[in-house]
């Protein structure tokens, strides 16, 4: 699976992390629904370093197409919500 991190580039991360992934990004909607500014900081950023630290670094000049595309890590809560779907930011 290719996700971008909005201003940071596409990572190549195994199918065998979204179960993971899925895990903190129900943490981000609950955080979300109940306006947890704090809470959702400290999950995006939880989020975001799980796809940094499991996903490899795709080069700068590939062109891949994005099946995820996440965030940017000082996003607001009201850009993360426009973004998301009914599964959250990460079907399934």
């Amino acid at each position: 699976m290719i996700v971008r991190i909005m201003g940071e580039g596409q990572r190549e991360l195994a199918d065998s992390h979204v179960a993971e992934l899925n895990g903190l990004d129900d943490e981000l909607l609950d955080e979300m629904e109940s306006g947890d500014e704090e809470g959702f900081r400290r999950t995006l950023g939880a989020l975001l370093a799980a796809v940094r630290r499991l996903g490899t670094p795709l080069p700068d000049d590939a062109l891949e197409p994005s099946e995820l595309i996440l965030p940017s890590p000082d996003a607001t809560l009201d850009e993360v919500r426009a973004m998301l779907s009914d599964d959250g930011l990460i079907p399934g």
